[in-house]
C-alpha cells in the first residue's frame, strides 16, 4: 500500500503536468472522494516566513534584476530596512520605469509556487495570506545574498529578483538609485520575447522592412513606443527623479477624480496615484497676469475678431475671411499646409471655436456666433477669463469625456511633457476599462477629449502645431482645477 507521502508525491507530479483546464477537471472528478483533502494539501502554497522587526533599523544596498533579460536590465538601490513591501513595489516601479498598470506579487523563491505575500486585490478576491503592506523589508531580508522575488504583469510575466549586496549600518534617509543598466521594456510588449524583438528592431535603426508584430508599419510602432525609447539607454538622475515623485504623497483630490483613483487602486493599478504624486512634487508654481494673458491668447483673438457677433455661413461655418484672420493671428497660418480659409478644412480653427463654445465664451443663436455676457465683461481681464476657463474644466457631457478630462488634467498637472500626454491618458483609460468602439479587447486607439483640446490650446498649439516639452503655467492651471475640485468637496 502506498503511504500518504507517496500519494502526495504522485498527486503533485500528476497535477504539475496538467493544463489549468485539466487540473480543474481532475479536481472535480475526485471531489467526492476523501482523498480530495490530500490533493488540496499538495496544491496549497505555504505562507511566507516573516521574522520579527529588528530593534535597530539598518539599510540595504540591493541589486534589482529583470530575470531572463539579455543584456541584463538592472538597478542598484539603497533602501531603508523599515520599507514595507507595498512601498517597495512603488520603488521598484519607479526605479525600473514601469507604469504600475498591472497586478504584482512578492515571492520568497524563484518558483512561481513559492510562498508569496498577498495584496489588497488578492484579499478582495477572497484570498487569505500575509498582507504585503504589513511586512517590512528587514523582516524578509537580513544579510548579504538574501533574495526576494517580484513579479509584475501576470500576462507578460515580468519576473525580478532583488538581491542584497550589502547591509548598511546607517539606513539611507531616502530611497535612491546609485546605478543601473538598460531601459525598462515597454509595457504590454509581450514579455521577454516581445521585448527582445522590439529591442533588436530599435537597435537596428527601426527598419521599415522588418517591423515586429503586431505593428502594421514603422510609424505605428514608433508612435506606440515610449518617447525616445532605446533599449540601451539608462539615466540614473532620471531614475532618482522618478523615485522622488513616486515616494511623495500624492496630491489630495476628491470628487470624480478621487473616485477614478480608487477604482484603479481596487484593481491593483496605482498608475493614477503615481501621476498625482508627481503633481504634488510640482506644486507651488503661480500663474501671473502675464502668464494668464499668454495662455488664453487664442480665445482673446477669437473674441476680438468676432466683436459683438458675426454671421455664420449657410452651412454654419465661420466666414472664410474670418478664418484667414484667425489662422494668421493665432499662428496657425505659419505651419498649416493650405490656404486656411475654410473652417471645415482647417481643423485648428474649428477646434478653437468648438472649445470656446464648450467653455461658455461664445454661443450661436439664429445663425450668429457671438461672445457670451461673461466673455464681454471680462474680455480685457486675462486673469478673470483664465479663472473662468478653469471653472469649466473638465468639459464634456458623456462619461468618457468626463473621465478622459479628469485624467488629462491629472497628467498635464503632473508635469509630463506634451509628447507623452496622449499615451499616459490612454493607459489610464485602458486601466478603467475603456476599449475601442466595437472591440472588447483593443484599447482606445486615440484620446479624443475636449478637455485635452483646451489644455493644448493653452499650451500654444495654434503657434506650433505639434507640442513638445512642458509649460509650467499650463501644468499649474491643471493642478489648480484639481485643487479646486478638492476644495469644493471639502
Amino acid at each position: 500500500m502506498p503511504t500518504s507521502d507517496d500519494v502526495r508525491r504522485l498527486a503533485e507530479q500528476l497535477i504539475a503536468e496538467l493544463s489549468p483546464e485539466q487540473q480543474q477537471a481532475f479536481l472535480g472528478a475526485i471531489g467526492a472522494d476523501r482523498s480530495m483533502g490530500l490533493v488540496e494539501n499538495a496544491l496549497r502554497v505555504p505562507q511566507p516566513v516573516v521574522g520579527d522587526a529588528p530593534t535597530r533599523m539598518r539599510g540595504f544596498r540591493v541589486r534589482l534584476d529583470l530575470a531572463g533579460a539579455k543584456p541584463p536590465v538592472w538597478r542598484r538601490l539603497e533602501l531603508p530596512g523599515d520599507l514595507t513591501l507595498d512601498r517597495l513595489h512603488v520603488v521598484i516601479q519607479a526605479a525600473m520605469g514601469w507604469l504600475d498598470g498591472h497586478l504584482h506579487r512578492f515571492r520568497t523563491g524563484s518558483d512561481p509556487r513559492s510562498p508569496y505575500f498577498v495584496t489588497p486585490f488578492d484579499v478582495e478576491e477572497g484570498e487569505d495570506g500575509v498582507l504585503e503592506d504589513g511586512v517590512r523589508l528587514d523582516q524578509v531580508l537580513t544579510g548579504t545574498g538574501d533574495r526576494l522575488w517580484y513579479q509584475y504583469d501576470f500576462g507578460d510575466g515580468w519576473d525580478h529578483v532583488l538581491a542584497v549586496e550589502a547591509v548598511l549600518d546607517q539606513p539611507p534617509a531616502e530611497v535612491r538609485c546609485t546605478g543601473g543598466r538598460m531601459a525598462c521594456p515597454p509595457e504590454d510588449c509581450g514579455g521577454l520575447w516581445g521585448y527582445t524583438e522590439l529591442a533588436a528592431w530599435v537597435r537596428g535603426g527601426c527598419d521599415p522592412a522588418s517591423v515586429p508584430a503586431p505593428f502594421e508599419d514603422a510609424g505605428q510602432a514608433r508612435d506606440w513606443l515610449p518617447l525616445d525609447w532605446h533599449p540601451d539607454r539608462f539615466d540614473v538622475d532620471e531614475a532618482n527623479t522618478a523615485l522622488a515623485a513616486a515616494v511623495a504623497a500624492p496630491l489630495r483630490v476628491a470628487g470624480e477624480l478621487a473616485a477614478l483613483c480608487e477604482q484603479l487602486e481596487r484593481g491593483g493599478n496605482r498608475a493614477l496615484t503615481q501621476v498625482l504624486a508627481r503633481s504634488a512634487e510640482s506644486a507651488g508654481v503661480e500663474v501671473s497676469e502675464a502668464d494668464a494673458a499668454r495662455l488664453i491668447e487664442p480665445y482673446t483673438v477669437l473674441l476680438d475678431l468676432i466683436g459683438d457677433g458675426v454671421r455664420l455661413t449657410s452651412a454654419g461655418y465661420l466666414p472664410p475671411a474670418l478664418v484667414e484672420q484667425l489662422a494668421e493671428r493665432t499662428g496657425v497660418a505659419g505651419w498649416w499646409i493650405g490656404k486656411a480659409n475654410r473652417e471645415d478644412l482647417t481643423w485648428p480653427v474649428a477646434q478653437l471655436r468648438d472649445s470656446a463654445r464648450a467653455l461658455g465664451l461664445v454661443s450661436v443663436r439664429k445663425g450668429r456666433l457671438a461672445p457670451t455676457a461673461l466673455a464681454r465683461r471680462n474680455r480685457d481681464q486675462p486673469s478673470a477669463l483664465w479663472r473662468h476657463i478653469m471653472s469649466r474644466l473638465p468639459v464634456g457631457r458623456t462619461d468618457f469625456d468626463r473621465q478622459a478630462g479628469w485624467l488629462a488634467l491629472a497628467v498635464v498637472g503632473s508635469g509630463s511633457p506634451a509628447e507623452e500626454w496622449a499615451s499616459e491618458i490612454r493607459n489610464l483609460l485602458l486601466g478603467l476599462g475603456w476599449r475601442a468602439e466595437g472591440s472588447p479587447v483593443l484599447p482606445v486607439a486615440a484620446v479624443v477629449s475636449p478637455t485635452l483640446d483646451v489644455l493644448e490650446l493653452l499650451s500654444g498649439k495654434t503657434h506650433r502645431g505639434r507640442l513638445t516639452g512642458m509649460d509650467s503655467a499650463v501644468a499649474a492651471t491643471a493642478r489648480a482645477v484639481i485643487g479646486a475640485d478638492h476644495d469644493d468637496a471639502t
